[in-house]
C-alpha cells in the first residue's frame, strides 16, 4: 500500500481486483426505527392499499379526475360509496387470480429452468462471510415470457386485452398476495429462529421484515420479487392498453407507443442487468418485508401504469410532433444515463468483488464500464467510486430515473395529476432513501465519508443540489 493510501488521501486508480470486501457487522446489526416506528408501519400497511384503491377509481373509473365528497357532511357516505364502487369493479375474481398468480408461477418456473450464469454476492455478516449464489437467468425468463405472451395473444388463447379489462381484480389479488407472502416469510423465519434486525414489535417487524435472504432452493425470493414480477407486469399492462387501443381506434397513438417503449426499456434493463443487482443495497442489506413485497408485487405495476391507462381512456391526445419528440428525447437521454450510471457503479463493485463478467444482453451502451476507475479507499475496506458520472454527482442514476419519470408524465400532458404520481412519489422516496444512505454511510465510514462528500459534493445535479 502506498504512503498516500496509508495516511488518508486514499484516492487511487489501481485496477488490480482483490477479495477485500469488508464485513459489515456493526452496520448490519445496527437497529433504528424507520418510518415512524410501529405507528408509521401500521399507517403504511393501511394507507398504501387505500391510496392505490382510491387512485385506481380516479384513473380507471373517472378518466383521471379526483374524486371527493360533495361536502364535509357527506364524507362518511362518500367513503361508503367509494368502497362499494371499488368492490363492484375491483373485487378479486377467479379470472384476476388466474392472470396474476398464473403469471407469477410461470415466472417462478422459468427461474428454475432457464439458462444463465451463476454469480456470487457480497460476503454476508449474518452468514459469517459466506457469499450466496444467484442463478442470473432473468433475461432469458423475461424474453421467454414476452414471446409466450405474444404467442398467446395472436393465437387467441389468451388475449392480452384481458389484462386491462380485469385490471381491478388483478390489482386486488396482487395486494392480497403480498400480504400473504409477507406473513409467510415472517412466520417461517420466526419458527426457524432466524430473525434478523428484529425490533420485537410484531407490527413493525411484519412491515419492515426480519428475513434477509429468503430462498426456495436456488431461487432467491428477494431478487425474484424485485425484478421478475413488477417491471414485466408493468410492461404487460401497457402492452395490454396498446392492444386495447388498437381494437378501439385501429391504430396505436404516439402517447401509448411511448409508454410501451418506456416500460419495455425499464423492464428489459432490470432483467438484463440482474447480475449487477445482487451487489445493491436492496439485496445486500434490506430485509424481505411487507414493505418490499407490497411495493414490488402490487405498488410498482399497478401505481406506475396510470399514464398508460389515462392515455388509453383519453386518447388520441393530439399533441404536436415537437412535443412528442421532446418527450421521446427526454426518455432516451434519461435512459442512457440511468442504464450506464447503474452499470458503472455496479460493475465497479463487481470488478472488486471478483464477479465481473462480460455479457452481450441488448442493449449494451457505451460508458457502461470504467476502465481503471478512480475511487476513494476507505479504512473500512470498501471503495467509493469517484469516476465516470460519479465524479460529478453522488446519485446520477437517481437523477436520470427522475428525468425518465418526468417524461412519463409529460407525454400525457397536464390534464390530470395521476400521470405524474410516479414522479411525485419517486421523488419523495429518493429524498428519503438518500437521507438513509447518507446516515448509514456516515456511521460506517466516518471521516472517509466526510472526505467523499467533499470530493463529490453534489447529490443529484452539479452546482445545484
Amino acid at each position: 500500500m502506498s504512503s498516500e493510501q496509508a495516511d488518508g488521501a486514499r484516492v487511487t486508480t489501481n485496477p488490480r481486483p482483490r477479495d477485500d470486501v469488508a464485513f459489515e457487522d456493526a452496520t448490519d446489526n445496527n437497529f433504528v426505527y424507520e418510518f415512524g416506528g410501529p405507528v408509521g408501519a401500521a399507517a403504511m400497511m393501511v394507507g398504501f392499499p387505500v391510496l392505490m384503491a382510491y387512485q385506481f377509481l380516479c384513473v380507471y373509473d373517472n378518466n383521471g379526475h379526483f374524486l371527493g365528497p360533495s361536502s364535509l357532511g357527506d364524507t362518511g357516505a362518500w367513503i361508503g360509496r367509494m368502497a362499494h364502487q371499488y368492490w363492484d369493479i375491483a373485487a378479486p375474481t377467479w379470472t384476476g387470480a388466474g392472470i396474476y398468480l398464473g403469471f407469477t408461477m410461470y415466472m417462478v418456473a422459468l427461474a428454475y429452468v432457464c439458462p444463465g450464469p451463476v454469480m456470487y454476492g457480497y460476503k454476508l455478516p449474518s452468514l459469517n462471510g459466506q457469499r450466496l449464489a444467484y442463478k442470473c437467468n432473468a433475461l432469458w425468463s423475461w424474453w421467454v415470457a414476452v414471446l409466450t405472451a405474444l404467442a398467446l395473444h395472436f393465437t387467441g388463447l389468451f388475449r392480452l386485452t384481458q389484462v386491462i379489462d380485469n385490471l381491478g381484480p388483478i390489482m386486488t389479488v396482487a395486494m392480497l398476495w403480498s400480504f400473504f407472502l409477507a406473513g409467510a416469510v415472517y412466520a417461517i423465519t420466526a419458527l426457524r429462529g432466524k430473525k434478523h434486525r428484529a425490533s420485537g414489535n410484531l407490527v413493525y417487524d411484519y412491515c419492515m421484515g426480519v428475513c434477509l435472504n429468503p430462498r426456495l432452493g436456488s431461487l432467491d425470493l428477494k431478487l425474484f420479487t424485485e425484478l421478475r414480477v413488477p417491471w414485466p407486469m408493468l410492461f404487460f399492462i401497457s402492452l395490454s392498453c396498446a392492444f386495447k387501443q388498437y381494437e378501439q381506434l385501429g391504430y396505436v397513438t404516439p402517447e401509448l407507443a411511448f409508454m410501451v417503449l418506456a416500460h419495455w426499456l425499464y423492464a428489459n434493463a432490470c432483467n438484463k442487468g440482474e447480475e449487477c443487482v445482487i451487489t445493491s443495497w436492496d439485496i445486500f442489506y434490506e430485509l424481505e418485508s411487507w414493505y418490499l413485497l407490497f411495493w414490488n408485487l402490487a405498488g410498482v405495476p399497478f401505481s406506475y401504469c396510470y399514464t398508460s391507462i389515462y392515455v388509453l381512456q383519453n386518447g388520441p391526445m393530439g399533441f404536436s410532433t415537437a412535443w412528442n419528440v421532446m418527450c421521446f428525447t427526454l426518455l432516451l437521454v434519461g435512459y442512457f444515463f440511468w442504464d450506464t450510471g447503474n452499470s458503472q457503479r455496479n460493475r465497479f463493485r463487481m470488478h472488486w468483488n471478483n464477479t465481473l463478467i462480460k455479457r452481450n444482453a441488448f442493449p449494451q451502451l457505451p460508458k457502461s464500464f470504467i476502465e481503471n476507475a478512480k475511487f476513494l479507499q476507505t479504512r473500512h475496506g470498501n471503495k467509493l467510486l469517484i469516476d465516470g458520472w460519479y465524479a460529478y454527482v453522488r446519485k446520477p442514476h437517481y437523477t436520470a430515473d427522475l428525468v425518465m419519470s418526468l417524461s412519463w408524465g409529460l407525454i400525457a400532458g397536464f390534464g390530470s395529476f395521476f400521470p405524474y404520481f410516479y414522479l411525485t412519489f419517486f421523488l419523495i422516496v429518493l429524498v428519503h432513501r438518500v437521507g438513509r444512505d447518507d446516515a448509514r454511510c456516515a456511521r460506517k465510514y466516518g471521516a472517509d465519508w466526510d472526505l467523499y462528500m467533499k470530493t463529490v459534493p453534489w447529490k443529484f445535479v452539479p452546482y445545484i443540489y
